[in-house]
Formats: structure tokens, C-alpha cells, sequence
């Protein structure tokens, strides 16, 4: 850290998702994740049957989120658990995770949110989902329940490259994501968005040139993670008979690339996380071992401050769609 006091507010290089929850509730929030035991319209047929060739859900679901379990007994797990780990954590927001978190009629989406609340901990929500699980009527739901409590809508999209997105049988085209992220925000509902940075295909160049889309849509968050191959899944199979054809980033070499990404990145635009976790039994090939979130932001920061580089150096401003 420096002296100098950034746009956002603070003296960190860049817009962290702990200030921005700080300025909306005045202290430490903490997330528990839960399984509310959908599914995916890329595994169910309605899309596709074989999803995304990145998936295995399980690498990123914490184990207290079972499904089998109710919404209400995997809130309190993950509060028990998280008190131990976080002292001072007196508050928390649920974080539907797994799968797509509207990928259903929307009185079962009235029924499974309105659970999340019976908790007196529990201040709001975060829905991660997909673009094309979403409608109006739902919008209008969220919009409506995000008067009383805070609500987050955070939609995969991964790439901004139509090709990309065939490629790896994502099953929406980018203008469904960018229609998805404008009708959420025009309703007021706290937006963001998954991107992956690696993807088969796409070249350094492309990946920094993206930000520019990024930018350009009425986010809120943004979420980055470098490409993790994992077992179990089509890329994972593609990645065995071919690894040269696959770009995977060194840690050190990552760090590095992510802040070209974030010196193009809008000010405003908070960064909720720029690098991924899984524990190595899922992956593939390269790991990065067993490096934390916590060590990974002080390299960020390290390497930010020994380049004088911060979030938006470079940013030369929104522009409309």
C-alpha cells in the first residue's frame, strides 16, 4: 500500500470487493455458499447435454453445501463454520453457487429464496447463474425483494468472444450475456459477472483487448479466474490428448498478465476476485499448489506497487453498447 488515495476511496491499486462491502454495510460481511440443488439447462438437454467443457462444479463447492440438505441447514453449517474461521464475521449474505440459481419456474425460485431470510444472520443474497436462465418476470422478483435486502445477481459469462464461448459449449452468445447484465442493472439490482482468462483459442492479446466489452456493461463486480483444467470434464479429456494447444499461466507469469487487465479496467468496477482456487486432487496437469486467496492478493498488491500500476491506468472510459 501507498499514500495516495485511488478513486475508489482507499489506498489499495484497486477497487476490492471488501471496501465496497464495507461502504454498503459499515464492517465485515461473510459469504456462505449453499446448494439449492438445481441443475443446468447445458446438462439437462435444454441446451445441451455434455455442459460447458470447463465444469466440474464440485471443485469449487464448499463441503457443508449438500443438497439433500435444506437451504435453512446448509446456512446455519456454514455459519457455524465460518465463526470459527472469522471471529469478527456477525453478518452474512448467501451465496447460491452451484449450477444455475434461476433455472427454475419462479414461485420454486420464491419458495428457496424466501429460506435464505428466515435466518436473522443472514442480510442478503449473491445468485450466481447463467444469461440465458433468466427473465422478466424473475427480474421483476429479485427487483422487488432487493428494496428490503441486498440481492446480486452474478451471471458466467466467461468470455466475450462468440467463438470462445462455441468452443467450449457455453450454449449463449455474448449479446445474450450483455442483454442479461443491462436488464439487471436498469432495475437496480447489484450485477456481476464470472470471466474466465485462459480459454482455449484466445491469445494474450485477446484476453486484454476484452476489457474494453467489459467495460462497457453496467456492472457492478467483476469476477476473473485464470483457466483451471480439471478432471472429469471435456477440457480436461482435450487437455490430455493435446496440452500444447492450451494456455496455462505460471503464478508469477499470471500475476503479471492480470494487471495489464487491470490497468484497461474501469475504476468503477469493483474486482471480487482475479485468480481461482480448487484443491489439487481436481486438477489436471499444472497446479499452482496450494496458494491462498490472502497470498495471492499480496503478490497482486506487491507486484502493483513495484510497477506503479493500479486498477484503470490505462482506462479511457466507458462507451455505450
Amino acid at each position: 500500500m501507498d499514500n495516495k488515495v485511488y478513486p475508489w476511496g482507499d489506498t489499495r491499486r484497486f477497487n476490492s470487493y471488501s471496501r465496497y462491502f464495507k461502504e454498503l454495510f459499515g464492517g465485515r460481511i461473510q459469504k456462505v455458499a449453499v446448494n439449492a440443488g438445481f441443475t443446468c439447462p447445458n446438462r439437462d438437454g435444454a441446451t445441451s447435454y455434455r455442459g460447458c467443457t470447463f465444469c466440474n462444479n464440485n471443485a469449487f463447492t464448499p463441503s457443508y453445501c449438500n443438497p439433500v440438505k435444506s437451504v435453512s441447514a446448509q446456512i446455519e453449517e456454514g455459519i457455524e463454520f465460518h465463526s470459527r474461521r472469522y471471529k469478527d464475521a456477525e453478518r452474512y449474505i448467501v451465496y447460491f453457487q452451484s449450477f444455475s440459481n434461476t433455472y427454475a419456474p419462479l414461485d420454486k425460485l420464491i419458495e428457496i429464496y424466501s429460506q435464505a431470510f428466515d435466518n436473522e444472520k443472514i442480510i442478503g443474497i449473491i445468485i450466481g447463474t447463467r444469461p440465458d436462465c433468466i427473465d422478466e418476470a424473475k427480474l421483476d422478483y429479485f427487483a422487488e425483494l432487493s428494496r428490503e435486502k441486498y440481492v446480486a445477481i452474478e451471471y458466467g459469462v466467461e468470455s466475450c468472444y462468440d467463438e470462445t464461448l462455441r468452443i467450449i459449449n457455453r450454449g449463449h452468445d455474448f449479446q445474450c450475456a450483455a442483454y442479461a447484465v443491462k436488464s439487471t442493472a436498469e432495475r437496480g439490482i447489484h450485477t456481476g459477472a464470472h470471466f474466465i482468462l485462459g480459454l482455449p483459442g484466445e491469445t494474450e492479446e485477446m484476453m486484454i483487448d476484452q476489457t474494453v466489452k467489459i467495460n462497457r456493461l453496467p456492472l457492478d463486480t467483476v469476477k476473473f479466474h485464470q483457466l483451471q483444467i480439471f478432471k472429469d470434464t471435456a477440457m480436461g479429456e482435450q487437455y490430455l490428448k493435446d496440452p500444447d494447444t492450451f494456455r496455462l499461466f505460471e503464478l508469477e507469469e499470471y500475476i503479471a498478465f492480470f494487471s495489464q487487465v487491470l490497468i484497461r479496467l474501469c475504476p468503477d468496477l469493483v474486482v471480487e476476485r482475479f485468480a481461482g482456487e480448487a484443491p489439487p486432487r481436481y486438477h489436471i496437469g499444472h497446479k499452482w499448489g496450494l496458494v491462498r486467496n490472502e497470498q495471492l492478493i499480496i503478490m497482486l498488491e506487491k507486484y502493483l506497487k513495484d510497477n506503479d500500476l493500479y486498477q484503470g491506468k490505462l482506462y479511457n472510459g466507458r462507451k455505450d453498447q
